[in-house]
C-alpha cells in the first residue's frame, strides 16, 4: 500500500507555453496524423494544475491538493482523430468540469495505451501492457503525451481547448549486470498460457562477495517482495556523491533524503563485503503485469497463476543459475506494505516452500478491517451510515490523525485514471487480485466504484481465497504445524493506511492458535507506515535496511530448523 515511487516528483524540462492562452469549456485531444502504431486503444486523460514547476502528469495524486484530472476510454482512435472530454466526464479532485474554478492553468493530455489480450479462458480484454516503467502511465514507454500549455479556463464560457499528443515516451533501458548485481529473465509457461502471449518474470539478484570465486558454494535465498523494482535497490559500491543536489522527502520531512539513501546504500555494500558477514542471495522480482506494478505473488483469476509461476518455475530456475540451496528451509520472505502482504500470503499459500515470512506493515491481512471497512458486515465501503447521516471514511492519516483524502476520493481518482479496474491504483489491484473474473473478462467489482455499495458475494470470494487471517484460522489444523515459527508481523500503531487494524485481529487469532504459532507480532509506538520492527531507528532509516535487519532472526531460524545433513557451511566463507 506504500505510496508508489511515481509520486516523488522530479523536476523536468521547462514547460512550453502556448503563444496565447486559450479559453475553454471542454477539451479536444488529438492524435497527430503522423503517429505510428495506431489505431490506439487506451485511456485519454487531461490534467490541469496552476503549478508550472513540473509537468502536470507528475502532479496527480489522491489528495485534496492533487492536480485536476479527467479521463475517457478510447477504442480504435486513429491517427489524425480526436477524443472529446466534455462537461459530463467524471473528474478528480473536482467531480465535474463545472466545479473547476475559472483561472489560468497548465494543461496536458496523456494517452495510456492498451493492448488486446486473448485469455486462456476464452475472453478478450484490453489492458496496458507492462513496458518497463512498472505500470506508471506517466512514464510508460509508448504512451502519447502532449506538450504542456497554459490556458485560461472558464467552465461558464463556451469554447474548446485543443491538446495534441505530440510526444511519445521513450523506451527504458534494461539494467546491466555488475560484480554484485546480476539480472535473470525467465519466460513463464503458466503465465504465457494464461495471457495468450509470452510473459516474462525478471529477477534483480544481489550475489555475495567472491560469488564467481566459489563455485562450490550454495546459498540461502532471501526474497525481498515489494513494488516494481527498476533494478536492485539500496546497494551502492561507491561513497555518496559529494556534488549531490539535495532532494527533500515530503514523507519524512527531511531536507536531503537522497543523500541519506546513498549513505545507507554504501553502508550496506561495506557490510555485504565484510569478512564476517554470512553469504546469501537476495532477489527483487519484477512481476509487473497489465493491472499493476506487481502481482501480489499469488494465483489470481484475473492476473494469472503468479504464485505458482514464481514459487515453482521462477525461483527453482533462479536457484539453479545462481547456486541456491534450492530447498524450503533455505528460502525466506520479507517486505513491507504490499511486500509485507506478499511475504505472509506466499508463506501461507506455500507453507513448506519457505522457512519464514517477515511481514512489515502488510496490506490488509484480515478483511474485517480492509483499512477501516469490514467488507463482510458493512454495506458501504466509503461511509459510516446511520438513519439520518453518514460520515466519510478516511483513506489516509498522519500520526496526528489528520487525513488528506477519503476512501471515496482515492477510488474516484482511480476511476478517472481507468475504468474496469484498469487504473493501476491500490484499490484496483486488490480487486484484480482478489476478485473472481467477470463475464466481460475483467475483475468483478467488490463495490460500486462511485457509490461504495459492497457486493457481498464478491466479498465472500475474497474471504475464502485471500483473507489470510481467515484462511489460517479455517485451515490451522493442517496449516499450523507447517507454519510454526514462520510468521512474523510488524506494524506501527499509527500506520498511515490503518494497516495496524487487521494485524490486531490477526494477532488475536495467533495468540490462541493450537498448535502455537511460535512467531512474533510487534508494534511501533506512534510509528507510521511502514514500520518494520526496528525500535532503534526511525522509519526513514529502518526502511533502507530490510536486507540486513531480519538476518539475525533468519540465521537463528536456519540453525533451529535445517534438516540433518543440510549445507550450513559452504556459504559461510
Amino acid at each position: 500500500m506504500a505510496i508508489r515511487k511515481t509520486l516523488g516528483f522530479a523536476a523536468v524540462a521547462v514547460l512550453a507555453l502556448a503563444a496565447a492562452p486559450s479559453s475553454a469549456e471542454t477539451f479536444k485531444v488529438t492524435v497527430p496524423a503522423s503517429a505510428k502504431a495506431g489505431p490506439f486503444d487506451g485511456r485519454v486523460m487531461v490534467i490541469l494544475t496552476p503549478d508550472g514547476k513540473t509537468e502536470p502528469r507528475f502532479q496527480t495524486r489522491p489528495d485534496y491538493f492533487g492536480a485536476q484530472m479527467f479521463g475517457v476510454t478510447v477504442d480504435g482512435l486513429k491517427p489524425g482523430a480526436s477524443a472529446a472530454i466534455g462537461s459530463e466526464v467524471l473528474g478528480f479532485p473536482a467531480e465535474s468540469m463545472s466545479a473547476v474554478p475559472a483561472g489560468r492553468y497548465y494543461a496536458q493530455a496523456v494517452l495510456h495505451r492498451y493492448d488486446t489480450y486473448h485469455l486462456a479462458n476464452g475472453k478478450t480484454v484490453k489492458l496496458p501492457a507492462p513496458r518497463g516503467a512498472g505500470q506508471n502511465w506517466r512514464k510508460e514507454p509508448g504512451n502519447l503525451v502532449s506538450t504542456p500549455r497554459m490556458i485560461d479556463f472558464d467552465p461558464a464560457r463556451p469554447g474548446e481547448v485543443e491538446l495534441t499528443l505530440d510526444r511519445v515516451n521513450p523506451p527504458i533501458a534494461e539494467p546491466k549486470d555488475s560484480e554484485f548485481v546480476r539480472h535473470f529473465t525467465f519466460r513463464s509457461p503458466q503465465l504465457s498460457k494464461f495471457w495468450g502471449r509470452d510473459i516474462l518474470l525478471r529477477g534483480h539478484v544481489l550475489v555475495p562477495k567472491d560469488f564467481d570465486k566459489h563455485p562450490e558454494a550454495h546459498y540461502p535465498l532471501m526474497v525481498f517482495h515489494g513494488h516494481f523494482p527498476e533494478d536492485f535497490g539500496g546497494f551502492r559500491t561507491t561513497p555518496p556523491d559529494p556534488n549531490l543536489k539535495c532532494e527533500p522527502s515530503e514523507r519524512f520531512n527531511l531536507p536531503c533524503y537522497n543523500r541519506t539513501e546513498q549513505e545507507e546504500a554504501y553502508n550496506f555494500y561495506r557490510q555485504w563485503i565484510s569478512d564476517k558477514f554470512p553469504r546469501y542471495l537476495v532477489v527483487e522480482i519484477d512481476h509487473s503485469n497489465p493491472y499493476y506494478d506487481d502481482s501480489y505473488a499469488v494465483n489470481s483469476a484475473n492476473i494469472g497463476p503468479y504464485g505458482d509461476a514464481i514459487t515453482y518455475e521462477f525461483i527453482p530456475a533462479l536457484e539453479k543459475k545462481f547456486r541456491g540451496i534450492g530447498q524450503g528451509w533455505a528460502r525466506f520472505l520479507y517486505g513491507g506494505s504490499t511486500g509485507g502482504w506478499e511475504a505472509l500470503g506466499v508463506q501461507v499459500k506455500y507453507p513448506t516452500e519457505y522457512n519464514g515470512a517477515f511481514a512489515a506493515c502488510p496490506d490488509p491481512i484480515d478483511f474485517r478491517q480492509m483499512m477501516t471497512t469490514n467488507i463482510y458486515a458493512d454495506k458501504n465501503a466509503y461511509y459510516l451510515e446511520g438513519p439520518f447521516a453518514r460520515v466519510a471514511r478516511a483513506g489516509k492519516r498522519d500520526y496526528l490523525d489528520h487525513s488528506p483524502y477519503t476512501m471515496e476520493m482515492e477510488n474516484r481518482w482511480e476511476l478517472v485514471m481507468g475504468d474496469k479496474t484498469r487504473s493501476g491504483g491500490q484499490w484496483d489491484i486488490w480487486e484484480a487480485v482478489f476478485s473472481p473474473n467477470g463475464a466481460d473478462g475483467y475483475p468483478q467489482r467488490i463495490w460500486d466504484k462511485r457509490t461504495g455499495v459492497i457486493d457481498p458475494k464478491v466479498a465472500e470470494y475474497w474471504r475464502d481465497n485471500y483473507d489470510l487471517r481467515y484462511i489460517m484460522e479455517r485451515d490451522w489444523k493442517t496449516l499450523g504445524p507447517k507454519l510454526q515459527g514462520k510468521i512474523h508481523l510488524y506494524v506501527g500503531d499509527m500506520d498511515n493506511f490503518y494497516l495496524n487494524n487487521a494485524v490486531y485481529l490477526t494477532e488475536a487469532f495467533l495468540k490462541k492458535a493450537d498448535p502455537p504459532y511460535q512467531g512474533e507480532v510487534d508494534y511501533g509506538d506512534r510509528a507510521e507506515h511502514c514500520w518494520n520492527g526496528d525500535h532503534a531507528n526511525p522509519n526513514a532509516i529502518a526502511r533502507l535496511r530490510y536486507n540486513t535487519f531480519y538476518l539475525p532472526k533468519i540465521l537463528k531460524r536456519i540453525e533451529a530448523s535445517a534438516p540433518a545433513g543440510a549445507d550450513l557451511t559452504s556459504w559461510r566463507y
